[in-house]
């Protein structure tokens, strides 16, 4: 049975042809060695230095014609022919092959062992995936094995057209072509895929006249959605100036374009407590997104205004509704701390926490003007103060007087 090769790997006419050359080459080399011991025994008799120049100069030239002349692969290949070849014949047998000798020598167990026969592994390219079934002449068009390129595009034809660089290896692997880290290599770009982002198609943002050509376009949300930015009417971005970076007013983590407290950048007002609302008109009128004003009052007059119980602007309160109110709904007083440098301490010293309501002291409505010190607690009883101020020359029952007296509660 004729012997068998794997990947039709046969020795080629041009081979048989060279080694056959080869085999000449000897036999001039015998006759020269023939010569060369004619011109020796001549020596013997009579030696001279030209003959022995002579000799020197066949024996070297015929030295240097054996060592180039027996490797049809070129200088590089340093490995004997043994490694690869047997004395039955050039051809490298199909057996070999089988056990993959040529590709990762193995011992009994799997075990990748070093040897001196010739192995993929030892070069600057090792063969893994589909790389190991590829016939070897695909990538070695001559037998001269060093001319083979170790480049990707080398051999395989670049159907992105240079769109996502010449290294195959940065997407594919060598067991196929298909990629399955597209997630990682928009993260390692710059573009993470976000939200939506993570399940469009991938035409949708990479357009070419062919699926696999990936131009680069940029990673400024404007740069695919522009078409969406200027259709907007409410409101009008264009109109009104809007940052045409999307992520400015949209979560780019969400489901769409909707608008939300959470998702947008809304710093300069943060929308906390009562300010959490979803429509925009409800500050923004007229669709007027640039002008709407931050202070309190532009949007709570009339809340001010309408309010009595305390009256507002009875008591001449300040229109700085933070001044006393949190963001929190419903409008209660959670804080007036300047109330005690400007008048009166009663967030600290004896009268923290002895009052509810702003009318346990201002118990005149409408006028937080008044005061009053004598109806609460121990200071409601007039005979008792009296005794206990009897010696305070021009002691009087009245609230004006205990502040003259006691500005600060002590």
């Amino acid at each position: 049975m004729p012997n068998r090769t794997v990947f039709g790997i046969r020795a080629t006419a041009r081979v048989a042809m060279k080694h056959k050359a080869t085999a000449r080459v000897a036999m001039k080399h015998r006759a020269t060695a023939r010569v060369a011991m004619k011109h020796r025994a001549t020596a013997r008799v009579a030696p001279t230095q030209s003959t022995m120049r002579h000799l020197t100069s066949i024996l070297l030239l015929g030295f240097c014609a054996n060592l180039f002349s027996q490797n049809p692969h070129g200088t590089a290949l340093k490995y004997d022919c043994a490694a690869c070849h047997s004395p039955a014949g050039w051809e490298i047998m199909a057996d070999e092959w089988e056990r993959e000798t040529l590709v990762i020598p193995e011992d009994r167990v799997g075990v990748p062992v070093k040897t001196k026969r010739f192995s993929h592994e030892q070069t600057d390219f090792a063969l893994t995936g589909r790389h190991k079934g590829v016939d070897c002449r695909s990538c070695h068009e001559t037998l001269v094995f060093e001319e083979a390129q170790t480049t990707c595009i080398s051999c395989h034809t670049d159907l992105h057209q240079m769109t996502v660089g010449d290294d195959c290896a940065r997407c594919h692997t060598t067991q196929h072509w298909l990629v399955d880290n597209i997630t990682a290599l928009h993260q390692e770009n710059g573009f993470p895929l976000l939200g939506v982002h993570a399940v469009v198609d991938c035409r949708r943002c990479h357009l070419s006249e062919t699926d696999i050509r990936f131009d680069r376009i940029g990673n400024d949300c404007i740069n695919c959605h522009f078409e969406e930015y200027t259709a907007t009417t409410m409101p009008n971005h264009t109109a009104a100036g809007y940052s045409t970076n999307c992520e400015d007013c949209h979560d780019v983590a969400g489901s769409g374009w909707l608008w939300s407290g959470g998702g947008a950048n809304h710093l300069f007002f943060p929308l906390t407590g009562g300010h959490q609302i979803n429509d925009c008109a409800q500050c923004h009128v007229g669709e007027n997104f640039m002008n709407t004003p931050t202070d309190c009052f532009a949007c709570h007059q009339s809340d001010f205004q309408a309010t009595t119980s305390p009256d507002h602007e009875a008591g001449n309160f300040p229109t700085d509704c933070k001044v006393c109110h949190s963001t929190d709904p419903g409008w209660n007083a959670t804080d007036f701390s300047q109330h005690d440098q400007l008048y009166f301490p009663i967030f600290s010293g004896k009268h923290d926490g002895e009052w509810n309501e702003c009318t346990d002291c201002h118990t005149t409505p409408g006028n937080f003007a008044l005061f009053s010190c004598i109806e609460c607690h121990e200071h409601d009883n007039p005979g008792d103060l009296a005794n206990k101020h009897d010696e305070v020359s021009g002691y009087s029952y009245t609230s004006s007087a205990c502040y003259s007296c006691h500005p600060r509660g002590e």
